[in-house]
């Protein structure tokens, strides 16, 4: 599923052509990724006071008033854009009700390929993201997103990302890279995207799902193909440094904050190996502080 607003193709064309050279560059290389991160600070982003908080946008979409109802447009999963309206602010959001799931029985029945064995695409997958990422304080890179229902389905509403810019697939097409300054942030919220992803199992973090807002802020949109069982991680060799707060907070995770966190929208499966996982991101990183010391691994 792709939920990005149109794109400013102006505002990227203004981009002179060493800003877009030298950008592209850096990030084209793991190694240059890692460098940034260890040479150099990230300013931090300032507020917007128009955007309400957290906690606001949360209460907004469970109770806010379903005021129209409009196809998405793109993914396969039958996205639908919602505007809603308590009375005073009126503001959209995306809704997902897809909750399918392929089994052994489907296969020998003819109903599913072989490669869709037990295969899961679940709204239920966002409201775990989005409470898992509270948990490790990376809410701030995805839509705050809340259990509803719509229309008799249950599904997941996150609210809309309306300052976009471009998603990852126009950047890439258009060579597009941040202004000299703000390489080192955009790197690093690739790394914590990255960790993230592994940490979930995300099988689906395509070029659409990955938006950048007009300052340059990422954000990870749907995760219904996430929280896979397998408890191996599926790129490793991508996981150059991380946050000392996010390292820190992984450590303290335990299982019974992330049950309390998720409530049934995981099941003890998917939870036993999202923990397993976790176990091998902190020996990753733990050993790579070691190899290579924090300065070279660890930031801010």
């Amino acid at each position: 599923m792709v939920l990005s607003p149109g794109v400013s193709r102006n505002r990227i064309a203004k981009q002179s052509a060493s800003t877009r050279l030298a950008g592209s560059l850096l990030l084209r290389s793991a190694f240059a990724l890692l460098a940034a991160i260890v040479l150099a600070a990230a300013p931090a982003p300032a507020a917007n006071q128009s955007v309400p908080s957290t906690d606001a946008q949360l209460s907004f979409l469970k109770s806010a008033r379903v005021v129209s109802s409009r196809p998405i447009g793109k993914g396969v999963t039958g996205a639908l854009r919602l505007t809603l309206s308590d009375g005073t602010l009126t503001h959209d959001a995306a809704f997902q009700a897809v909750n399918e799931a392929s089994s052994a029985q489907d296969l020998r029945q003819g109903r599913k390929r072989a490669g869709e064995v037990m295969f899961v695409d679940s709204y239920r997958y966002n409201i775990a993201a989005w409470e898992i990422a509270r948990l490790l304080a990376l809410d701030h890179m995805m839509p705050a997103t809340v259990e509803r229902r719509h229309n008799g389905s249950m599904g997941a509403l996150s609210w809309w990302v309306d300052d976009v810019l471009m998603d990852e697939s126009e950047r890439e097409r258009t060579s597009a890279n941040p202004p000299a300054g703000q390489h080192v942030a955009l790197a690093r919220q690739r790394q914590l995207m990255q960790i993230f992803a592994e940490l979930v199992r995300d099988t689906d973090r395509n070029k659409g799902n990955v938006l950048y807002t007009q300052d340059w802020q990422l954000i990870m949109l749907d995760f219904t193909r996430a929280f896979r069982t397998q408890a191996q991680l599926r790129s490793p060799d991508n996981l150059l440094g991380i946050e000392r707060t996010l390292l820190t907070r992984l450590r303290a995770l335990t299982a019974q904050d992330l049950s309390k966190a998720v409530g049934d929208h995981l099941t003890k499966p998917e939870l036993s190996a999202l923990m397993q996982r976790r176990d091998l991101i902190v020996d990753h990183y733990d050993k790579l502080v070691k190899q290579r010391g924090e300065a070279a691994v660890l930031f801010e």
